[in-house]
């Protein structure tokens, strides 16, 4: 797993959800006073305003977006002024999934308040969740001058950096950010991941010890903690970390599998293939898991056992050439001739539409 292009959809939501501040705090009464106090709105336009803000905040208090929207456009459009309506304007654009017209609002409030480090921030989030990246973190690196003393800006700046893999900075935001709020778990985590992408294995190492003291029940620091062990090629003190998990989480797949994984290069092929069985009982649809049962039965010299883990595999994942491969060989093995040139065939196919000449060569050789 490539964790720079999955920490996106994982820490990255969790942090940004949680802190799109561009809106939060906004629909309370500090809002209505200033726009109450505009003097270009007359009398009757700053009662009309006041009531709308009132409605709105109802509404956004009962989760109805769509209704909030619409009478925050109807504030917006008699007073153009206030930067916190269209903030809020984006909030409600960005809660809803309608990311370029929260950008649009953004924009339009940073026009009016280009020192709030707030819309900065948001504006980085939604223009990410478009998948400009390049954009967002020129947002974010706004939102760390205008608000220096804020731990989330050199956070979310940090992972959109770590995701795109521009390392060059990303280890001092993150320090920052651990400066700035020594309790933030986020900034270790990604600081870790930091390390580690760039093999900085030692390092990590190190960083992430000194972590878990700090967030001793942390399952995902103690997890990249095995994973950096695991790539100094220290199997033992991964597994025992794995094996911590495992107590408190006897039911997690993806951590029995890993132990599966550190069993299997260690040539440990029993407590592998429990592992795997394990994983694949607690997830049936484990891609990975049924590929690991028919590598160890494999080696265990169980043909029946891994032409059967090979079929599930295939199952899960049709368009895998190397479950045909290795389930042609096995039944050529077994002198299932038709069979397995079928198999073999489809390998050959979409090897080829893969352009992987090597595999290529490899299954015409057995055809």
């Amino acid at each position: 797993m490539e964790v720079g292009k999955v920490v996106f959809k994982t820490i990255i939501p969790q942090i940004m959800i949680s802190l799109l501040i561009g809106g939060i705090g906004l629909f309370s009464g500090d809002l209505s006073a200033q726009a109450q106090a505009k003097a270009s709105l007359n009398s009757q336009q700053r009662q009309q305003l006041y009531k709308l803000l009132q409605q709105g905040e109802k509404y956004v208090v009962a989760g109805n977006v769509n209704n909030a929207l619409s009478i925050y456009r109807q504030a917006a459009s008699l007073d153009r002024s206030n930067p916190k309506i269209f903030s809020s304007i984006g909030y409600l654009y960005a809660s809803a999934g309608n990311f370029s017209s929260a950008v649009e609002a953004y924009q339009q409030a940073i026009s009016l308040a280009p020192d709030n480090g707030d819309f900065y921030y948001a504006l980085g989030y939604s223009l990410a969740q478009l998948g400009d990246d390049k954009g967002a973190i020129a947002a974010y690196e706004k939102a760390t001058v205008v608000q220096p003393q804020k731990a989330d800006n050199f956070v979310a700046l940090g992972v959109l950096l770590v995701r795109n893999r521009e390392y060059e900075n990303v280890e001092t935001y993150f320090q920052r950010a651990i400066a700035l709020d020594p309790k933030n778990e986020t900034a270790y985590d990604m600081m870790a991941t930091a390390l580690y992408q760039q093999e900085k294995n030692t390092e990590a190492i190190a960083f992430l010890e000194t972590a878990l003291k700090k967030f001793p029940y942390n399952q995902d620091l103690r997890l990249k903690l095995a994973t950096a062990y695991f790539k100094e090629q220290d199997f033992d003190a991964g597994l025992k970390e794995l094996k911590i998990l495992e107590d408190s989480q006897p039911n997690n797949p993806q951590i029995i599998f890993k132990m599966g994984m550190v069993y299997e290069q260690t040539q440990d092929w029993e407590n592998a293939l429990q592992a795997y069985e394990k994983a694949s009982a607690l997830d049936n649809n484990f891609l990975q898991a049924y590929g690991g049962i028919a590598r160890i039965l494999e080696q265990k010299e169980d043909q029946f056992g891994a032409i059967v883990a090979y079929r599930r595999f295939l199952e899960l994942a049709p368009q895998n050439p190397y479950g045909y491969h290795r389930l042609g060989l096995l039944l050529k093995a077994r002198g299932r001739n038709q069979e397995a040139q079928e198999m073999l065939s489809r390998a050959l196919t979409i090897y080829q539409q893969q352009g992987n000449n090597e595999a290529v060569a490899q299954v015409q050789k057995e055809l």
